[in-house]
């Protein structure tokens, strides 16, 4: 019995990871393309940036941590946080808003797309 319920529990684990793989890969989609159409200005290492320009940079950083990245938080972590070089955080000014970092602003569209 336990080893049947076993066998089930792992074909049932199979099938459901590509569903989910596909799931961080569109949210990943989105939030590049949050960043390509903001009107925000995105800060990065001092300097300031559209969001066409800066996801130029975003990209790249994904292309090259690609494979690292399980989920659509491993995406901001590993390449919309900080600077590989500085460790500066990123920053995003967005009109009539405070400033805040691009993890807190990409995070919170992510929350916003999934629900």
């Amino acid at each position: 019995m336990q080893r049947r319920l076993g066998w089930v529990l792992g074909l049932w684990i199979l099938w459901s990871v590509p569903a989910w793989a596909g799931d961080y890969q569109q949210e990943i989609k989105h939030l590049l393309n949050y960043i390509k159409t903001t009107d925000c200005d995105y800060q990065r290492n001092g300097l300031t940036y559209t969001g066409s320009e800066a996801v130029v940079h975003v990209q790249r950083k994904y292309d090259y941590f690609q494979a690292k990245i399980n989920s659509a938080e491993d995406f901001v972590r590993l390449c919309a946080t900080k600077s590989e070089l500085t460790g500066q955080a990123y920053q995003v000014q967005c009109p009539n808003q405070a400033k805040q970092t691009s993890a807190a602003w990409l995070l919170k569209e992510l929350q916003q797309f999934r629900q």
